[in-house]
């Protein structure tokens, strides 16, 4: 029974980390390549190519801060590099938390002029002030030397950042269902989060249920 709960750790990690890095390295290739202007109707590009260029600097920004936490996440996942090398697990841990409060502060920005209207300005306004609140309430708690704590709220911040995987999951799953780009996309402002937001809140559930204690140095970030 342990092995297969192993196992299903270690599919799941990589689950996770592949899929970030994929989307990381892949879906922020056309917008940094070339000119909003110039890929016309590719994603969203239409939408922001008529905004000004101070809300094209934010979308970029946004898309860097963004995609370099959701690459680095992984790292920090690895329970096995962390107890190896718990100087890279605070490094990548630093960079980490500043590129999550980076992408969503821009995130904030962009919110209000979200394609998907009023549910597009309160889903991804929400995720973006979570995505600042988590990583600041983690880093606070592993300062004050609470490991359990700062563990949680950096599994919550995952959460948000492993939006940018459901967002584009959701829209292709949806698609052939609804139709269309749009109708599959007026979902995903809440439900690229708060599925994965509620996963966490199981699994340290269920981790508080059971009596696990996490073991960790106690090192600050």
């Amino acid at each position: 029974m342990a092995t297969m709960v192993s196992a299903r750790r270690v599919v799941g990690f990589w689950w996770l980390a592949l899929t970030a890095v994929a989307i990381a390295v892949f879906a922020p290739f056309p917008y940094l390549t070339a000119p909003l202007n110039d890929l016309g109707d590719s994603g969203l590009a239409s939408h922001y190519a008529t905004k000004p260029a101070w809300v094209h600097v934010v979308l970029y920004v946004h898309m860097v801060g963004s995609g370099l936490a959701l690459l680095l996440s992984p790292v920090q996942l690895s329970s096995r590099l962390r107890a190896r090398v718990p100087r890279l697990h605070r490094v990548v841990g630093r960079v980490t938390v500043v590129a999550m409060l980076v992408g969503g502060t821009a995130g904030g920005v962009l919110a209000p002029m979200s394609v998907a209207g009023v549910v597009g300005a309160f889903g991804f306004g929400l995720l973006a002030v979570l995505s600042v609140a988590f990583p600041v309430l983690g880093f606070v708690a592993i300062r004050r030397g609470d490991v359990a704590g700062h563990r949680q709220w950096m599994l919550r911040a995952f959460a948000m950042v492993y939006a940018g995987v459901m967002l584009r999951v959701g829209i292709a799953v949806l698609m052939p269902l609804t139709g269309d780009f749009m109708s599959a996309y007026l979902l995903m402002p809440f439900g690229s989060w708060v599925p994965n937001l509620l996963l966490v809140e199981w699994v340290l559930w269920r981790e508080r249920a059971r009596g696990r204690v996490v073991v960790a140095p106690r090192t600050a970030v």
